[in-house]
């Protein structure tokens, strides 16, 4: 009985363990759908507000408020089409596109960076055409993005390329001093390019599968424990029924032997006639 005791206790104690680890992941899968949800409300608000100068949304101080991502920007400047950068390996038209940034120096003296689009990959290591944006002073609508961490890996780029935008870099590119909290998703530019770059979709509104992943997780720590349950109650049942069943072979060992006993005496009396 003692053994059976700590073999439960110690089911019960990997049930809980198991418990704890789901707990732990529900709740990260939680926060992700709250992460998530506030993503959705930000594009909500800002995606189709009214643009607003570039000074207004980035100060002084060259930093992006978080609350203004996706904010349409209004500038007021020119290219600098000496300093077009490509950007690899990005995910439109279901190939390995191309994303063109281009430096704006806006009326203020800051340089912004400008994603015009994207072009498709061409036969060699760059696309085959880039169309060149408008020359002069222009006006360019765009919304408002935070640049991107490096590569993980390491993974590197042919010169005049970068492996993400990685606004830093660009800046180290350039030999001068960039906005690197933020560049610019273009929306529209007056006057426009004889040719245009291929646009940018509109974040989707999808939550995505993390609420519904936090709530199975709630139901594996559950089960879990039943799971425990089921195997001790099967082990109390299989223990009860071999209890139950010694005394009942006894009993039919016993009657069997009685029958062959009475069966011995009559033939010892059909022996005695005989």
């Amino acid at each position: 009985m003692n053994n059976r005791l700590v073999r439960w206790g110690v089911y019960v104690l990997i049930a809980m363990g198991f418990a704890v680890a789901c707990a732990f992941l529900s709740n990260w899968q939680f926060d992700r759908n709250e992460g998530r949800a506030e993503q959705i409300a930000l594009v909500e608000q800002n995606y189709d507000a009214q643009p607003a100068p570039l000074a207004d949304l980035i100060g002084a101080d060259g930093a992006l408020d978080p609350a203004d991502e996706w904010h349409p920007a209004l500038l007021r400047g020119e290219y600098l089409v000496d300093d077009q950068v490509l950007v690899r390996n990005r995910p439109h038209g279901g190939t390995s596109a191309f994303e063109v940034l281009v430096p704006f120096r806006d009326l203020d003296g800051r340089i912004f960076i400008v994603d015009r689009g994207w072009v498709p990959p061409g036969e060699g290591a760059n696309p085959d055409v880039v169309p060149a944006p408008p020359t002069g002073t222009v006006e360019v609508i765009v919304r408002l993005r935070p640049g991107e961490a490096l590569p993980a890996s390491g993974r590197s780029a042919p010169e005049g390329q970068l492996p993400t935008i990685n606004l830093p870099s660009m800046a180290t590119l350039m030999g001068t001093e960039v906005i690197t909290s933020a560049y610019g998703r273009m929306v529209s530019e007056d006057p426009s390019a004889e040719t245009g770059l291929g646009g940018f979709e509109s974040p989707t509104d999808d939550p995505g599968p993390h609420l519904s992943y936090a709530i199975q997780w709630i139901l594996f720590a559950i089960m879990g424990f039943i799971f425990i349950a089921y195997i001790i109650r099967t082990e109390i049942q299989k223990h009860r029924e071999e209890a139950e069943g010694r005394p009942v072979a006894v009993k039919k060992t016993r009657q069997r032997d009685h029958d062959a006993d009475a069966e011995d005496e009559l033939l010892d009396d059909v022996d005695a006639r005989v």
